[in-house]
């Protein structure tokens, strides 16, 4: 069974979970506090992490805050239904995903499932070469990404996302495959999951202070990686 750690203090939706979720060879770890799920993706890499945003002893914020300075597992982020600023601001500090309470667990389950896949697609690209586009380099097996000789800290989604947009350099990837391919889901226009994402990515790959260098919108199309003769041909 694969042990996944989930971090509420609702008991019996644990119990709950840890039930549903077994059938399907899903472990449950679960923990109650903020301070104490935080010792516990401590102590071991996780397959992924559920994280409340509601949680005594450390909010879910701060837990999720302190998990991104030691570890990249995947953290789900669990919400209130309609708490949209909850979700936008879990997205900006390095949830994977959310999903808003109450929520069906077959939703979870695939959710999870979806995790699982992108992790298996990470195994075997571990067997090809490390991916070169100009001052980016991305190393399927050690799961780092340098630009300029720099290594770039990236959470377990962004980091597929560069790599899909690093197998086609130039190119525009359009939102429904990008969405497939990194969120394991189909793409929908009110889900801002994949816009927060690219955000991040964008972001760390600023160079001379302009985050919208290297991975450029494409206004109801998709998303590009551009190159950087690009840019300077641009700026000429």
């Amino acid at each position: 069974m694969e042990d996944i750690l989930l971090i509420d203090d609702d008991v019996e939706l644990c119990q709950m979970l840890t039930e549903y979720l077994g059938r399907y060879d899903l472990h449950i770890y679960a923990v109650h506090r903020g301070d104490t799920g935080l010792e516990a993706a401590r102590s071991r890499p996780w397959p992924i992490i559920l994280l409340d945003v509601m949680l005594p002893g450390i909010d879910g914020f701060e837990v999720l805050k302190r998990i991104r300075t030691f570890s990249s597992d995947s953290v789900l982020l669990l919400t209130a239904r309609g708490e949209d600023v909850d979700r936008i601001v879990g997205l900006e500090m390095g949830a994977d995903d959310y999903l808003a309470k109450p929520f069906n667990a077959r939703e979870l389950l695939a959710r999870i499932r979806a995790v699982r896949r992108r992790s298996a697609v990470s195994s075997i690209a571990c067997e090809s070469s490390a991916l070169v586009v100009e001052d980016l380099v991305l190393d399927p097996a050690a799961r780092t990404v340098r630009q300029d000789g720099t290594l770039i800290d990236l959470t377990d989604v962004e980091f597929t996302l560069l790599d899909v947009l690093m197998r086609a350099p130039g190119k525009v990837i359009e939102r429904e495959a990008l969405a497939e391919a990194v969120l394991g889901r189909k793409f929908n226009p009110f889900d801002r999951s994949l816009d927060m994402h690219i955000s991040r990515l964008r972001r760390k790959l600023a160079s001379d202070g302009n985050s919208d260098d290297r991975v450029k919108t494409i206004r109801g199309t998709g998303y590009q990686l551009v190159l950087r003769r690009t840019l300077a041909g641009g700026r000429a």
